[in-house]
């Protein structure tokens, strides 16, 4: 039979020797052999014992009702541990939920330094602004919560960068406007339109279809294609018609 010393058993399961010295006095644990020199010794009888403790422990069980679980006449080790497993697993589950929180929490908070709604719509008259973002939540209000979460995990960096990028891409396009839409150079300049769209909605669902109807909306509505801040309807039937084409050619 194996022994261990008050010192080794401590080592192995993680806890003081002072504990163990406590578990004896109050008669939790006792060791199976006290030498003449009053040393401890434990053998595997008491390992089994301390493993049912210290799982008793982790579930915030008092050391009194440990005792009076362990040393009833009817307990069951395998029945015990079976049950012991099913309560840590449910702790886990609440923990694992607990930290899905607290990530929540601290993105949340990371956001309020870096990113609010207010800010999507930076450069853009304030009033205008706050019309556009009504409208839009009136009419795709799950998008337009979605794309917003979305953006808002960006650094201001980040999100300085994506506007950046797709500002100039349709000033590109609105250089272009007087080609085919469906040549071969403006068909890159909106598929690279095409992709920072899908950065902004921050999803790619139905996007072909949602993508064609952007189109619709630049060609209807003279807002969405401003040049210099004056309407350009024609830009907007440019885009209409690129737009369309690249739907047909490369998203079907």
């Amino acid at each position: 039979m194996k022994e261990y010393t008050v010192k080794k058993l401590a080592k192995m399961a993680g806890v003081s020797v002072r504990t163990l010295h406590h578990y004896d006095q109050i008669g939790l644990l006792k060791p199976s052999i006290r030498t003449d020199a009053r040393y401890r010794v434990y053998g595997e009888r008491e390992l089994l014992r301390l493993q049912q403790i210290l799982f008793y422990r982790e579930l915030d069980f008092e050391l009194k009702a440990i005792g009076n679980l362990l040393d009833s006449h009817n307990f069951d080790l395998v029945g015990a541990l079976e049950s012991q497993k099913q309560m840590l697993l449910s702790r886990r589950k609440r923990l694992d939920t607990l930290v899905a929180t607290l990530d929540k929490t601290m993105l949340h908070l990371k956001n309020k330094t870096m990113m609010n709604p207010e800010e999507l719509y930076e450069g853009l008259p304030k009033e205008q602004a706050a019309a556009w973002r009504m409208e839009a939540k009136e009419n795709w209000p799950e998008q337009v919560a979605h794309a917003e979460r979305e953006l808002m995990r960006l650094s201001k960096a980040d999100f300085k960068a994506l506007q950046d990028g797709f500002k100039a891409n349709v000033e590109q396009l609105a250089m272009m406007s007087h080609l085919d839409p469906a040549g071969s150079d403006v068909q890159a300049a909106i598929a690279q339109h095409y992709h920072y769209i899908l950065r902004f909605w921050g999803k790619a669902d139905d996007a072909a279809e949602a993508y064609r109807g952007l189109g619709d909306l630049y060609a209807n509505d003279p807002r969405y294609t401003q040049v210099d801040g004056v309407p350009a309807e024609t830009f907007g039937n440019f885009l209409q018609r690129a737009i369309h084409h690249y739907v047909d050619m490369q998203l079907r």
